[in-house]
């Protein structure tokens, strides 16, 4: 097992492949400053560079998933809250990149939400792959209490899982609902006791597949999802090329044919 803290409030701990990203700022409720938005885009940094990391598991220390931003600690110094949204030429601001690193890895993310998900915490882990709550878990797009609106990926994350009225609702509104109603409405892939074993669970079912693959199928659906029929059909063509000439596909195909488990090598697609 390796671990490595980021910026004093992301711990990364890598276990036979499974890395648990967790935010350990537990006394606050994970609430995201500075420092907090810092460590999530540096932790997840580190594990794309690491093709031997078969999926991720996001959750937070202490009481709470992430309660949102902390609203004091910025007001406290306002050019730092001004500098989260400069972009110096890139696609996301500071505040976004928190939450979008998550999507940009080539390894599925798994969020184990309990407590508080409030604000740019829901946000964070509507970029996962897969979330994973408590039934009893709080959740909210609570920007509206403040007089804002989500700017940390929402507009793209929240358009993917519900119709634009529940969205606008959600966020107009502000309400807190609950890790069960986030699953009837299809926020949160299932609620149960155990977040975490749950996924830890389904991480075991994905590294028993080509890291290739399953990176290849994140890439085809996020880059697809919106896209018109042609170009769909040009990205699946093109990331079907890319997974016949893998090594870990031959792997696969071998393990196949003889009906033995496969032994993969490191990831190769994917940065």
């Amino acid at each position: 097992m390796t671990a490595q803290t980021f910026h004093n409030r992301v711990r990364v701990e890598i276990r036979d492949g499974v890395a648990y990203a967790t935010l350990i700022r537990g006394d606050k409720h994970n609430a995201l400053d500075w420092d907090m938005f810092l460590g999530l885009t540096a932790a997840a940094r580190s594990l794309k560079r690491d093709r031997h990391v078969r999926a991720v598991i996001l959750q937070g220390e202490g009481p709470s998933f992430c309660s949102g931003l902390d609203v004091p600690s910025f007001a406290k110094a306002p050019g730092k809250g001004l500098r989260m949204f400069l972009k110096y030429g890139r696609m996301t601001n500071l505040a976004q990149r928190a939450a979008w690193c998550w999507r940009e890895l080539p390894v599925p993310v798994i969020a184990a939400i309990h407590g508080k998900c409030y604000g740019g915490g829901l946000q964070i882990a509507l970029a996962c792959d897969f979330r994973f709550a408590e039934p009893d878990a709080e959740l909210s797009v609570m920007e509206v209490k403040w007089g804002l609106i989500p700017d940390m990926t929402g507009s793209v994350t929240l358009r993917e899982l519900l119709p634009m009225d529940q969205a606008k609702l959600l966020t107009m509104t502000g309400r807190t609902f609950t890790g069960a109603e986030a699953q009837a409405l299809h926020l949160v892939t299932d609620a149960l006791a155990d977040p975490v074993a749950a996924a830890e669970a389904l991480a075991a079912q994905i590294k028993a597949r080509s890291p290739d693959a399953v990176a290849g199928a994140k890439a085809l659906f996020h880059r697809t999802w919106v896209a018109g029929v042609w170009r769909a059909f040009a990205v699946e063509t093109w990331l079907q090329w890319r997974m016949f000439f893998s090594r870990n596909q031959r792997v696969a195909m071998k393990a196949g044919m003889a009906k033995q488990p496969p032994q993969f090598g490191p990831r190769q697609f994917g940065g």
